[in-house]
């Protein structure tokens, strides 16, 4: 199959690029309209209790509260004349605002919990409306008051301006480093440009998919991260592969033609079961229900399935249109001097170093991997609010002010609808239960506020809004953090409260959302896992024949992984290097760390398919497994290498970010591939092949032989050029 893809291709190269041109002009033009249908939500489990409280609490009241406007007079206190003036203009304005369904204001309630203490601050909560437009409209200066806005909207609108210029930046640092290294590496600008090629083919295809998509469902707009720095990525590693070996080929008297065919018939399939691996990987995000899980699914496999067929078809037409020229343009002081081998002597040493050793060599490292995942037995998950953003950002300004000066947080109440009426007395017994619960402040309600140990309700002009349509909503204030275990332990003991007969309430609010999705994320997560180790496990079973080599590699990445999340733990949550790097410890959001498991997982297969294929293919022409495993590991370990310092450099440019969550993201993918490409790849596997001995690549007993058993006893130990187009790189 592969050698007739690269017949067509070498033989049709100028068909296949006009059309390319063509695709990547209609994928350019629609993708750009991609950016106007990506979502920034997606954190929440639609099928939850918080979800449908959420949804309960729209449909009745309005919805919850989106926006909170922190308000400050400029002079004297928000009780003053001219403050109370300009902030009864504010409410006034913002009630007139079209799509606003709620104004909680503090000069038309005069609920002390919406006033400071000492009167320096007062606020403003919006349900409804546009988020983005009123945070625009209203934040800043107006009638003697200075405006904050924060709250879900507000840090929505943050997060989006901050993301944008947080991924400018790192494509602004890492595409130009990239591009100095691909021509330091092929030491030709022609062959340097073709990685950027097949990334600008993989990430323009992808950003049309997400066009599509994001007019038939909901995607998340975080979705494009993962597209720029994988598409970059993969295009990088496919690319070094194909196009070394392609100038192999040239390098041994090869005709342009015969290179281009061979190149897609052995390369080629490490291309496509590498593609399968990572795509197989990043596909299992789709096991879950938040739909800001399933994005990057949706971008992944796109921008994989992308990548691989660019690699497949794109690159190997420009190969057969430039022939030998891909050397030209070489840099002035290697032109006297000739191209770089195939081999590497570094690591064909540092195999057979291994090979004498395999114990003692392979000890240090496990010591120093199990060492980095100790931090993991301390974990502690949460979701993103706003101290994932940079202390200048406005909506984390007003959160800080929120948490120091205010004695209870409104914004991050427990937000209860009843499915049915209550009786003023069913009412105030179920909020009296509930006011009792420890770390609950207060609850608002549409009979008064309950405050613990009260005989009897505090009554304000507010408390209306409680009811509507036959449902009762209930807002429970509490004094602790809304990330914490014991926010979180609250949620349970309220929805353990009997609810009064008839009726049902549902518990929403954020911290609710943060227990639905834990627990949305932890009931399917054996599932993702077994998922991924099963189709792992085939693939390479098909790709080597070995059902050794998946337990080998499974086991490796565990570890590595392992070790990658555990550094993450240490520095994000901890707090370590947090003052470098400038973030908030926290507990660790838990979608981005389930990304970073499924990309570094994807990656890491990415590279043991580029060492095994070598490896396989020497082993199947008869090379003894001392000889396979050093050879192997010599003509891999330089394309591997350098893939992972340039997909390494790419994720690195992530930790300039102002947004906690990218810095993670992007740190942690980056030390996950350099640990696996130099200590796993360059001493635990060579180490465990050692071990294996001649089991390493022994197919189960029904399986067909890897050589024919008809061939003649005479037949050479490597067999010549042409055979090699059934195996690997």
């Amino acid at each position: 199959m592969f050698t007739r893809l690269g017949e067509f291709v070498a033989r049709h190269a100028r068909a296949v690029l006009v059309a390319t041109v063509v695709a990547l002009a209609g994928a350019a033009f629609l993708g750009l309209g991609a950016f106007g249908k990506l979502q920034t939500g997606g954190f929440d489990d639609p099928a939850s209790e918080s979800s449908r409280a959420a949804a309960l609490a729209a449909e009745s009241f309005g919805g919850g509260t989106d926006l909170v406007l922190l308000v400050r007079a400029t002079e004297g206190t928000v009780d003053d004349a001219a403050a109370a003036a300009a902030g009864a203009g504010l409410t006034a304005a913002l009630t007139a605002e079209p799509g606003v369904t709620s104004v909680t204001s503090y000069w038309t309630t005069r609920a002390p919990a919406l006033r400071t203490e000492d009167g320096r601050y007062a606020l403003v909560l919006v349900g409804g409306g546009d988020g983005e437009r009123l945070t625009a409209d209203y934040r800043g200066e107006r009638d003697g008051l200075e405006v904050g806005v924060g709250g879900p909207g507000g840090v929505d609108a943050d997060l989006g301006e901050q993301v944008g210029r947080d991924l400018g930046l790192a494509e602004g640092i890492a595409v130009p480093i990239i591009l100095l290294l691909l021509v330091l590496v092929f030491r030709t600008v022609v062959a340097a440009l073709l990685p950027l090629a097949v990334g600008a083919v993989a990430v323009f295809g992808t950003f049309a998919l997400l066009s599509v998509l994001g007019s038939l469902t909901d995607v998340s707009i975080y979705a494009v991260n993962l597209t720029t720095a994988l598409g970059l990525g993969l295009a990088v590693d496919y690319a070094l592969l194909m196009v070394s070996r392609f100038r192999e080929e040239l390098d041994g008297g090869a005709t342009t033609h015969d290179a281009v065919v061979r190149t897609v018939a052995t390369a080629g399939r490490t291309v496509l079961f590498s593609a399968a691996t990572v795509a197989a990987a990043l596909a299992v995000l789709l096991v879950f229900p938040l739909y800001f899980l399933r994005s990057f699914a949706y971008a992944a496999v796109g921008v994989v399935a992308v990548s691989a067929l660019a690699a497949l078809v794109t690159l190997p037409a420009l190969l057969a249109v430039l022939g030998p020229r891909v050397n030209a343009l070489r840099l002035p002081w290697t032109r006297n001097r000739p191209m770089p081998s195939a081999e590497a002597p570094f690591w064909g040493r540092l195999a057979a170093f291994v090979w004498r050793r395999p114990v003692l060599t392979a000890l240090p490292v496990l010591a120093v991997l199990v060492v980095s995942a100790l931090p993991l037995l301390r974990v502690d998950f949460g979701l993103p609010d706003d101290r994932v953003l940079p202390a200048s950002a406005d909506s984390r300004q007003v959160g800080d002010v929120l948490r120091a000066e205010f004695d209870s947080d409104a914004t991050t109440a427990l937000d209860l609808v009843s499915t049915g009426p209550m009786s003023p007395a069913q009412l105030g017994s179920y909020a009296g239960d509930l006011a009792a619960l420890p770390g609950v402040a207060r609850v608002e309600t549409s009979v008064g506020v309950f405050a613990p140990g009260a005989t009897a309700p505090v009554t304000t002009p507010a408390d209306a809004a409680f009811a509507a349509s036959g449902r009762q909503r209930l807002s429970i204030v509490t004094t602790l953090d809304a990330r914490s275990t014991e926010a979180r332990d609250l949620v349970g003991s309220v929805r353990a409260v009997p609810t009064p007969p008839g009726t049902e309430v549902l518990v929403g609010g954020s911290t609710a959302g943060l227990v639905d999705t834990l627990a949305a994320i932890g009931s399917r997560l054996p599932i993702a896992v077994g998922i991924v180790v099963l189709t792992t496990f085939l693939l390479l079973m098909l790709f080597t024949g070995s059902p050794l080599q998946p337990l080998r590699s499974l086991l490796l990445n565990a570890l590595t992984l392992s070790a990658t999340l555990g550094a993450m733990v240490f520095v994000f949550q901890e707090g370590h290097l947090a003052s470098l790097l400038g973030f908030t410890p926290m507990p660790l959001d838990t979608s981005m760390m389930l990304l970073l498991f499924c990309v570094a997982f994807g990656l890491s297969m990415d590279y043991e398919v580029f060492v095994l294929s070598r490896v396989k293919e020497l082993r199947d022409q008869g090379a003894d497994p001392r000889t396979a495993a050093t050879s192997g590991l010599a003509r891999t370990g330089r394309i591997v290498s350098m893939a992972a310092v340039l997909l390494a450099v790419n994720f690195f440019a992530f930790g300039t970010a102002q947004v906690t969550f990218l810095q993670l993201f992007g740190l942690g993918t980056g030390l996950a591939i350099l640990l696996d490409a130099t200590l796993v790849r360059g001493v635990l596997v060579p180490a465990c092949l050692r071990l294996m001995g001649r089991f390493a690549f022994r197919a189960p007993r029904s399986a067909p032989p890897s050589a024919p058993p008809s061939a003649p006893p005479s037949a050479p130990l490597v067999p010549e050029r042409p055979a090699l187009a059934a195996t690997g790189v």
